[in-house]
C-alpha cells in the first residue's frame, strides 16, 4: 500500500511539486494544487482517508474551473440547448446541428488563452490541434477554422512578439494539418496587455448516422489509446488556466504542450476511418487534464467504472511517474472505448496509418476510477466525485463599482476634422487590413472555401449538399464592460447578422466565454449578467446554444481584461445562387440604410481610441426589432433585391461604408449624404444594434422601400456607389485609393 508520510527523495515534477508516489500531502501541496481547505476537506470525506500525490493530482485538475465548470455551470444550465436542428447538444465533444438531405455540421470554439500568453506559438498552435480533435471526435471531417484574437497595443515589444507567435502558431499547424482559416476578428486593447485572448472555432461535417459520443457503453469493452506517446509537457494544464497570470507565470511554460500537426494528420484519418467501420463504442480526444479526464468522463456518462494499467501507456520521457501520467497533457493522443473481439481490426486500421493501439485498461461496473503503475494502485477514486459531484463553490456576486465612463456627448466633433479621422482609424493595429495574417493561413486548402476572409462570415459549400454553410465568430469587449447584458445580447445579436447579411439563415451558436476571476463578486456578477444576456438573445433569435468553453482567471494583478464573450454561429444559404457579397459590386447601384435611426454613438471604438476612455451610454438593443430587420433582409436577399449587405457594428456606419468600398472590386466607393435624422456624430459613429447597408439596382429601389414599409423597417436611400471616391456630403471627401493607402498600412 502507498504510504502518504514518507517523504520522496527523488523525482522534481512540474511547478515545484514533487511527483513520486511517497509524498506527504501538506497544506502547502494542497494549495498548490489549487485546492481550498473546503474542497480538501471534502475529497478526505470521499476518500476516508489522504489521498495517495497521484489522486491530488486527479482532483486538483478535475474540479480545476477549466474541468469541472464549477463557478459557471449553475449559469450555464440557463441557456437555451434545444432547438428543431440540434442533434447533440453541450455535453458532447462537440455540438452538432442538421444541415438537411442528411448532412450534419459539428461546431464549438475554445480557448488557449493562458498558455499563448507565456508561449504564444505553442499556446495557440496546440489550441488548433485540439478543437479539431474535439470535432473528429464527433465522427466530423473538419472543414474550417476561424479565430478570435485579442491583444494588447503592438507598439510594447512583448505584445509584438505573442501577436506574431499566436499568429504563427494558428497558420502552421492549420496549415500542416489541411484545415482552411476562413474568417475570424482581432482586437486590439490595453485591457489585454497582460492576458491575451486566444479564441479558436472549428467547423466539421458528416452524415447524420456518423456521428460519434464519448458515452462508454459495456463491462469489459477496452481503453485503447493511439495517437503520441506521453510526456511530461502540459502536466497541470488545466490547472495552470484556472488561475491569474502572474510575474512568475512564465516559469508555468512547463504547462504549455507541444504541438505536432502531421501527427495530428495521421490521427484524423485514422478515427474517419475508425468510426466509419463501426468498431468503436465511444471516442474522447485527451485534452485538457488529458488521460484522466479523456477515461473519466467517458466512463462516467455511462455509468460505468474503469481499470487503468499505466505500465501500458506509451512513454516518451524515462522514469514517469503515475501523477505524471495521469495529468500529461501531451498532444495528438485519443482514447477509444473498444469492444475486444473489435480489437484486431482496429488495431488493423490504426496501423495503416502508422499508429499503435496500445490497450491500457478497461471499462469495469464498479463506478471507480481505479489505476496501477508498476503494481501499485496509485488511484482508487468514486468517479461521481471527479466528474459529477464537483464541490459548488456560492461566489459573492456583486455590481462592480461605477465606472468612469464618459458621455459620448462630451466629445468635441466640432474640432473632429472627419478625412483625418477616418484615415486615422483605418491606419489603427484595430481597424486596418488583416491580410497579413490571413494570407499565412491556407484558405483554400480543400477547395470548400466560397467566401475568403475579410468578410463578415466565411462561406463554404460541401460536395454532396446543395446549400452553403455560412460561419462567423464575434466579441465585443468594450460593449461588455459598459454592461455586460445589453453587450453580450448585442454580441449574439451582430454574429447573427454577420451571416444574414451574406444571406445565410442562422441556425446555431456555440460560445467562449471569457472573463476574470469568478470569485471576486464583480467578476462573478459580469459572467452571470452575460450568461443571462447571451440567453435572451439566443431565445429571441431562435439560435439555441450547442456548447462551448468558459475562459475564467484572464487577468492579472493589474488587470484584468474586458468581460468578452465570444459567440460563433453557423447558418445556411439553402439557394446558393442568394449569396450576398458584402462589398460593393456596381457603379450607379443604390446605398440604403435599414434598420432603426442613430441615437447615441456610446460604445464606438472609434470613440475609445480617440480620446482613450469608455465612452457611454452602453449599446442595447430591442431584441424584437432586430429579429424583424432580419428577416426582412432575408425576405430582400431570397426575393433578390439586393446586391451588397453588411452589417453596421464596429466602427459604425463609418467603417462599415469604408469596409464594402475597400473590398470591391475595381475600386469602388460610394457619394452619400446621411439621413436627415441623424447627428453626423451619431450616425458615422454609432453602433447601435439592428442595422445594415445594403445596396440595390436602382430599378429595385422602389421595391426595396415598399417591402421594407410593409415589414416595419425604416429604410433610408443615402447615395450611389461610385468608382474611385468615397464622399459622405458636408462631412468628409477622399478616394479609395486614400482609403487603402491607410487600411494597408502593416502591423
Amino acid at each position: 500500500m502507498i504510504r502518504n508520510n514518507e517523504k520522496a527523495t527523488t523525482g522534481q515534477g512540474t511547478r515545484g511539486i514533487l511527483v513520486t508516489t511517497r509524498i506527504e500531502i501538506t497544506p502547502a501541496i494542497v494549495e498548490e494544487h489549487g485546492l481550498t481547505p473546503a474542497e480538501y476537506a471534502y475529497l478526505l470525506e470521499v476518500l476516508g482517508r489522504e489521498p495517495t500525490i497521484a489522486e491530488l493530482g486527479v482532483f486538483s485538475v478535475m474540479w480545476s474551473e477549466h474541468c469541472s465548470y464549477k463557478h459557471s455551470r449553475p449559469h450555464l444550465a440557463t441557456l437555451p440547448t434545444k432547438g428543431p436542428a440540434v442533434l447533440h447538444g453541450p455535453g458532447e465533444n462537440a455540438g452538432a446541428v442538421d444541415l438537411g438531405e442528411g448532412w450534419a455540421c459539428v461546431f464549438k470554439v475554445e480557448s488557449h488563452n493562458h498558455p499563448s500568453a507565456v508561449e504564444p506559438y505553442e499556446g495557440a498552435a496546440t489550441g488548433v490541434g485540439g478543437i479539431l480533435r474535439d470535432i473528429f471526435a464527433m465522427g466530423a471531417r473538419p472543414i474550417a477554422l476561424l479565430d478570435a484574437l485579442r491583444f494588447g497595443p503592438p507598439d510594447e515589444a512583448r505584445n509584438a512578439w505573442i501577436i506574431r507567435g499566436v499568429v504563427h502558431g494558428i497558420a502552421d499547424y492549420g496549415n500542416c494539418v489541411g484545415v482552411p482559416v476562413i474568417g475570424g476578428e482581432f482586437s486590439i486593447d490595453p485591457c489585454y496587455t497582460d492576458n491575451c485572448l486566444v479564441n479558436v472555432m472549428a467547423i466539421g461535417v458528416a452524415r447524420h448516422e456518423e456521428l460519434m459520443t464519448a458515452r462508454a457503453e459495456g463491462v469489459g469493452n477496452l481503453l485503447v489509446y493511439y495517437g503520441n506517446a506521453t510526456g511530461r509537457d502540459g502536466i497541470h494544464g488545466a490547472t495552470f488556466a484556472s488561475a491569474e497570470l502572474t510575474e512568475d507565470s512564465a516559469e508555468d511554460r512547463p504547462c504549455v504542450q507541444v504541438g505536432d500537426p502531421f501527427m495530428e494528420k495521421k490521427i484524423l484519418e485514422a478515427t474517419i476511418e475508425l468510426i466509419a467501420s463501426g468498431r468503436i463504442v465511444a471516442l474522447q480526444d485527451m485534452g485538457a487534464a488529458g488521460l484522466t479526464c479523456s477515461s473519466t468522463e467517458m466512463a462516467d456518462k455511462g455509468g460505468l467504472g474503469l481499470r487503468m494499467n499505466l505500465d501500458k501507456v506509451p512513454q516518451r520521457a524515462a522514469n514517469l511517474t503515475a501523477y505524471e501520467l495521469l495529468l500529461s497533457e501531451s498532444q495528438e493522443r485519443m482514447l477509444a472505448v473498444v469492444r475486444p473481439e473489435d480489437l484486431p481490426l482496429v488495431a488493423r486500421i490504426l496501423r495503416k496509418w502508422d499508429l499503435d493501439a496500445c490497450v491500457v485498461g478497461e471499462t469495469t461496473d464498479t463506478g471507480r476510477f481505479v489505476v496501477e503503475h508498476h503494481g501499485t494502485v496509485e488511484a482508487n477514486i468514486p468517479l461521481p466525485a471527479i466528474c459529477t459531484h464537483v464541490p459548488k463553490p456560492e461566489p459573492v456576486q456583486a455590481a462592480p463599482a461605477a465606472l468612469d465612463v464618459r458621455d459620448w456627448t462630451t466629445v468635441d466633433f466640432a474640432a473632429i476634422e472627419w478625412n483625418g479621422l477616418l484615415l486615422a482609424a483605418l491606419s489603427s493595429p484595430h481597424f486596418a487590413s488583416k491580410r497579413w495574417i490571413y494570407e499565412q493561413y491556407d484558405h483554400q486548402v480543400q477547395t470548400n472555401t466560397v467566401v475568403r476572409p475579410g468578410a463578415g462570415a466565411g462561406v463554404l459549400r460541401i460536395a454532396g449538399w446543395s446549400g452553403l454553410l455560412a460561419s462567423t465568430i464575434d466579441g465585443n469587449g468594450l460593449w461588455c464592460m459598459l454592461d455586460p447584458y445589453e453587450g453580450t445580447r448585442c454580441v449574439t445579436a451582430e454574429a447573427a447578422r454577420n451571416l444574414v447579411a451574406c444571406g445565410a439563415r442562422p441556425l446555431a451558436a456555440t460560445n467562449n466565454l471569457n472573463f476574470g476571476s469568478p470569485r471576486k463578486p464583480a467578476g462573478s456578477w459580469q459572467f452571470a449578467e452575460a450568461v443571462r444576456g447571451l440567453g435572451d438573445a439566443c431565445r429571441a433569435l431562435g439560435t439555441p446554444i450547442t456548447g462551448g468553453n468558459v475562459s475564467f482567471y484572464n487577468e492579472s494583478p493589474r488587470m484584468a481584461v474586458f468581460p468578452t464573450p465570444v459567440v460563433g454561429m453557423v447558418g445556411v444559404i439553402d439557394d446558393p445562387s442568394r449569396l450576398t457579397p458584402a462589398t460593393f459590386r456596381n457603379e450607379g447601384d443604390v446605398v440604403v440604410l435599414l434598420g432603426p435611426a442613430a441615437t447615441h454613438a456610446g460604445g464606438s471604438r472609434i470613440l475609445r481610441d480617440l480620446t482613450g476612455d469608455l465612452v457611454g451610454p452602453a449599446v442595447r438593443i430591442d431584441l424584437a426589432m432586430e429579429k424583424r430587420v432580419q428577416e426582412h433582409v432575408l425576405r430582400l436577399v431570397g426575393d433578390g433585391v439586393l446586391t451588397a449587405a453588411t452589417d453596421i457594428a464596429d466602427g459604425g456606419l463609418l467603417m462599415a461604408l469604408a469596409e464594402m468600398a475597400l473590398g470591391s472590386d475595381g475600386g469602388l466607393g460610394c457619394e452619400i449624404d446621411l439621413a436627415a435624422d441623424e447627428a453626423p456624430a451619431a450616425a458615422l459613429l454609432s453602433e447601435q444594434p439592428s442595422r445594415f447597408v445594403v445596396t440595390c439596382t436602382p430599378g429595385d429601389v422602389e421595391s426595396l422601400l415598399a417591402l421594407s414599409r410593409d415589414a416595419g423597417v425604416r429604410a433610408v436611400p443615402l447615395g450611389t456607389v461610385r468608382g474611385g471616391v468615397f464622399s459622405i456630403g458636408g462631412v468628409l471627401s477622399l478616394t479609395v485609393y486614400e482609403l487603402y493607402e491607410a487600411w494597408e498600412k502593416p502591423l
